[in-house]
């Protein structure tokens, strides 16, 4: 009997995962709310624009695929999504289930399908705002868009406060084509135009983007947890009068072709104009190409940091590693007049409590500014020329990239406190908790397609050092897969726990764990090489609790 009920249980988990995903091809604008939903893949065909005062909204897990320019049947030079002045993108996925944007060449059940060298395959996301800027006028244009009704891109205006929606655990990949089809043209992975500080953005990664990985035209927004990595171009790059809060900044660059790891820009035709860029960054990890890498294409890791055109900026508790530096690790604007050393000395400009190694050719004040005044100002402000002893610097889908510093590295301690309740103190330097798991699992490119170690994280991502409340048994990622999946489960009390993976037939087939684990979240890979396509079930025992979750191997 017992055996009879199991495999109706597992006949009723069965049923309905055998319907396809639908691909829905977008082709005209969004000009009403609109829900993208999980169980379509859509295919960006060209320029779509949300219009002004309509509403789109994605749900967790949902793909969203830009076509080549050879496979755009609406005469655009490229497919990107475009979310215009007083629309909004309500975008939020979960650690379990986030939002990718890719290349319509990318199948993201597949880990090894397209590398961190295939940029450029597509545009990518640009979200515009109403907040202010420093330029002459609130009628900034997109570049490389025209400038025409029917595709306007215009962003600017006088509200600060201005909402352009919600983006959270949302990976951006293999973006980066030109946006008017025309070489120089070529956009970042998220471009922001005047976006207020009404908007929330967190958790989101641009991975191997030809251009920047984010751009900020002017504007307000706040960020936390961003990842730009292999991107060909610059990490980071501001212009116009930014003005955001951020903290938790993540980049690595690739060994073929990279930029700076902050490109900071002032102002464009108006370099005095105010509002000044002003945004602070705290607890950020850049890690550039190899301090000894050679034939980097693109700007070669050549700066750390870059400040002109009269930018200020102001970076706190961070660490930077592994640059080229061949002009030199920080340079600041030094011109007649206006320049990014008045910001420096009128004190909008700030570089506080960092750790600078491997930069350039000897670690040594000289290779991380060349400039005498940038160098007494680090001198004075606690910049460490020490290593931050980051456990692991990979490149490779070996699972072996873990940013966190050592317990016992001295950038583990002794953080500056920012007197901002934007910032969430801590008392390590750079973007990762020594103590604890890299908040990048289970969502990020990086994590699904194996780069970094796999490391615990709390279920709800807040605070990693808080434990889970219930017990749960998350969706394995990807899903379908081929061949390896990841499982994730969390348990509010220690218990004796078993994971076991049993087939149609109610057959076991594997056993993942079988012990007693401490309070936690814990993530388990599974390796289904040696078994045949089809759909398995993987169960959860921990306490008096069972749960059980269906899974699809596609080979």
């Amino acid at each position: 009997m017992k055996k009879v009920f199991f495999s109706f249980i597992f006949a009723i988990l069965i049923a309905g995962s055998l319907i396809a995903q639908s691909e829905v091809n977008v082709t005209e604008n969004i000009t009403s709310n609109t829900t993208w939903t999980s169980n379509n893949v859509y295919m960006l065909d060209g320029l779509i624009f949300v219009d002004s005062l309509v509403t789109l909204t994605i749900e967790p897990g949902t793909v969203i695929k830009g076509k080549e320019q050879s496979n755009i049947t609406t005469g655009d030079g490229a497919s990107a999504l475009i979310v215009r002045r007083g629309a909004k993108l309500i975008a939020s996925g979960t650690l379990e289930s986030p939002i990718i944007f890719t290349s319509e060449l990318d199948d993201v059940t597949l880990a090894d399908d397209l590398t961190s060298e295939d940029r450029g395959l597509w545009g990518g996301v640009i979200l515009l705002g109403r907040a202010t800027t420093n330029q002459p006028t609130t009628a900034n244009q997109i570049e490389g868009i025209p400038n025409e009704p029917a595709t306007y891109a215009r962003y600017g205006g006088n509200d600060d406060s201005d909402n352009s929606g919600i983006l959270r655990y949302i990976s951006i990949r293999h973006g980066g084509f030109s946006i008017s089809g025309v070489p120089g043209d070529e956009i970042n992975g998220l471009t922001m135009g005047a976006v207020g500080s009404g908007t929330t953005i967190e958790y989101v990664e641009v991975f191997a983007n030809f251009d920047d990985g984010y751009e900020w035209f002017g504007g307000t927004v706040n960020t936390k947890y961003l990842v730009a990595a292999f991107c060909g171009d610059d990490a980071f790059d501001y212009d116009q009068g930014w003005r955001g809060k951020n903290q938790f900044w993540f980049v690595i660059q690739g060994t073929d072709e990279a930029g700076r790891g902050g490109e900071h820009d002032g102002g464009d035709d108006n370099e005095t104009g105010t509002p000044y860029a002003i945004p602070m960054i705290a607890n950020a990890t850049y890690i550039g190409s190899g301090k000894d890498a050679a034939g980097v294409g693109g700007d070669g890791n050549d700066r750390v940091l870059y400040f002109r055109d009269n930018a200020g900026g102001k970076y706190y508790n961070s660490i930077f590693t592994e640059y080229v530096a061949s002009s030199s690790g920080v340079t600041v604007e030094d011109i007649d007049g206006e320049d990014s050393r008045s910001r420096l000395e009128g004190g909008d400009l700030a570089l506080e409590n960092n750790y600078w190694w491997n930069i350039g050719s000897s670690n040594t004040i000289g290779s991380v500014a060349t400039q005498d005044f940038v160098q007494t100002y680090l001198a004075a402000n606690d910049n460490f020329i020490v290593d931050p002893m980051l456990r692991a610097i990979s490149r490779e889908q070996n699972s072996s990239l873990d940013p966190r510093p050592e317990v016992s590295s001295p950038a583990s301690a002794g953080a500056k406190s920012i007197d901002d309740n934007f910032f969430v103190t801590t008392s390590y330097n750079g973007a990762f908790d020594p103590n604890n798991g890299l908040w990048t699992e289970g969502w990020s490119a990086l994590s699904q397609n194996g780069f970094t170690l796999t490391t615990t994280v709390d279920v709800n991502n807040e605070t990693v050092n808080v434990l889970p409340s219930t017990f749960s048994l998350a969706q394995n990622y990807p899903n379908p897969f081929n061949p390896t999946t990841k499982i994730q489960f969390s348990l509010p009390q220690a218990s004796q726990v078993k994971i076991v993976v049993y087939n149609v037939l109610g057959q076991q087939i594997a056993e993942l764990v079988n012990d007693f684990r401490s309070a936690g979240t814990y993530n388990v890979n599974w390796n289904a090489s040696n078994l045949s396509s089809g759909i398995y079930l993987y169960r959860l025992e921990a306490g008096n609790q069972i749960i059980t979750k269906k899974m699809t191997l596609l080979k």
